[in-house]
């Protein structure tokens, strides 16, 4: 299953209107993901809330470079990174609650500390907690690729988030996305065009991220990965 990206048309005033979204949760519980949540979501887990510096301070227990994962499945990158830059905080934003669970006891089986959890809609979090100039980094790895061209606006990457993600990102931060889909690729690429607002370099892939999981079945079905790196003009 495919992290989801968001589902709403942009309103007037660049905020997507309220009504369909690009997920609709479906999954089957089990004793043991339930067993790992309410074990675990308490002490891993965000809630809706502005995250300023006196909330991170209270979250993680110090104010450090904050990165945000967008759909981060079961967590294999998001806890890599987590395990890879010690000196910044971790935010991954999942709404598939066993992956949500999966990723809790990897992280407290690993020992991370840094890395924490927000079940929920990224944008949502992105509009209502996150403050401008705040983010080191945005991941966006192996989105859903909506190939159909009528499911064209359910792909995250759009004008609007655009707009949002550079707002949101402090200077000199930047997004990082890839995806094993030429079509979503290009989606991208031509979003950047049209907005104008970005740096864009191309096939840099992160030496930290695990290649278990889209990126490996990606490669094995002959598709090229793609990795792009975006950092809003000054």
């Amino acid at each position: 299953m495919r992290r989801p990206a968001h589902d709403r048309p942009p309103a007037p005033n660049g905020r997507p209107s309220s009504g369909v979204r690009t997920f609709t949760p479906r999954w089957r519980s089990s004793p043991l993901t339930d067993e790992r949540m309410a074990a675990l979501m308490p002490r891993y887990g965000v809630e809706s809330q502005r995250l300023d510096e006196a909330a991170r301070a209270r979250i993680y227990g110090r104010v450090a470079p904050f990165v945000l994962e967008i759909g981060s499945g079961h967590g294999a990158a998001a806890r890599a990174y987590a395990a890879a830059h010690p000196e910044h905080d971790v935010l991954a934003v999942e709404v598939h609650v066993p992956g949500i669970a999966r990723m809790l006891a990897a992280a407290d089986e690993e020992g991370l500390t840094t890395l924490r959890v927000h079940r929920g809609d990224a944008l949502d979090l992105l509009h209502d907690a996150v403050p401008d100039a705040s983010l080191e980094a945005v991941h966006l790895f192996f989105p859903d690729p909506w190939p159909k061209a009528r499911h064209a606006k359910r792909r995250f990457v759009q004008q609007h988030t655009l707009d949002l993600l550079a707002r949101r990102l402090r200077p000199g931060g930047h997004v990082l996305v890839a995806t094993d889909h030429a079509l979503y690729a290009q989606h991208v690429r031509e979003q950047l065009a049209e907005h104008g607002g970005y740096e864009v370099v191309e096939g840099e892939r992160p030496s930290w991220r695990p290649s278990d999981g889209f990126e490996d079945k990606g490669t094995r079905a002959g598709r090229v990965i793609h990795e792009l790196r975006l950092t809003p003009r000054g």
